[in-house]
């Protein structure tokens, strides 16, 4: 996106593009190995207890013979954009200037291919290190729209992965996400707004209203993730593109009738049923 020999400045071109200079300037801060071991850790028990709080974890880490201070495990869930998942009033304010929509898919039958699309970003762990993974799902077939990876959480790299899905798929009546910053903001709401998509977003914490979306990271993480240790970010882009292309054309789902996320967008009978 930034062309570093443009004759434009780069903070020129982060003008332009009205994404943040700190994310074309930032230069990752190297993690401690007992750091990055701790975060691992917290991965998979997140998606094991997704209620667990920094309290209940740190003692989910001790059973595992791990001693952590609970500030110090807040601290990492911080840096992996993780929180506990569930129902409580909202006492956080919105970023400044930041709008939150209305949840709007509550009773709402959701049953064709574009009525509704769902973003979200999770943590990946590498070999030395993480990134995060963005994807665009669709809700009706559960099919993979579009996808990045980005080493920060930057709201751009999310902003690039909704065009990508725009461009390649049309649009939905209505785009669900949570309330993070990343989607709250103009950069990624105005995309929406300007292409005339209803927005929606969860409830704070109650993960249910994207549940679609976190059972896509369950998949992703137990049937490619943890079955790895990506050195680079290339090895993990190419990696996790190979599952999602798997997962997309091949991996069949009870929920669709044992189709395929693919066949069930394009709506297209099972492979066995055609044959």
């Amino acid at each position: 996106m930034i062309d570093r020999d443009h004759d434009l400045s780069i903070t020129k071109q982060a003008e332009v593009l009205k994404i943040s200079r700190g994310s074309v300037y930032y230069v990752p801060r190297p993690v401690s190995p007992a750091d990055l071991d701790i975060m691992q850790q917290l991965d998979r028990l997140h998606l094991e207890y997704p209620f667990a709080g920094s309290r209940m974890l740190r003692g989910l880490l001790a059973l595992r013979g791990c001693k952590v201070g609970r500030r110090h495990v807040k601290t990492l869930m911080r840096r992996m954009g993780m929180e506990a998942l569930y129902r409580r009033p909202r006492t956080t304010k919105p970023e400044p200037g930041h709008k939150i929509y209305p949840y709007l898919l509550r009773d709402l039958e959701i049953t064709r291919p574009n009525q509704v699309w769902a973003m979200d970003i999770t943590y990946i762990p590498m070999a030395h290190g993480f990134v995060y993974l963005a994807a665009v799902l669709d809700w009706a077939t559960r099919r993979v729209l579009s996808w990045r990876l980005s080493i920060t959480m930057e709201a751009a790299f999310c902003v690039e992965t909704l065009e990508d899905a725009l461009a390649r798929h049309g649009k939905p009546d209505i785009f669900n996400t949570d309330q993070g910053s990343q989607f709250t903001g103009a950069a990624f709401t105005g995309v929406l707004a300007d292409n005339g998509i209803a927005i929606s977003m969860d409830g704070k914490g109650a993960w249910r209203d994207n549940v679609f979306v976190e059972r896509l990271w369950k998949s992703i993480k137990y049937e490619e993730v943890y079955l790895r240790a990506y050195e680079t970010v290339g090895e993990a882009r190419s990696s996790i593109g190979r599952y999602l292309d798997f997962y997309n054309g091949r991996r069949p789902h009870s929920s669709l009738d044992d189709r395929t996320p693919d066949q069930a967008y394009f709506d297209l009978p099972p492979l066995r049923a055609a044959a």
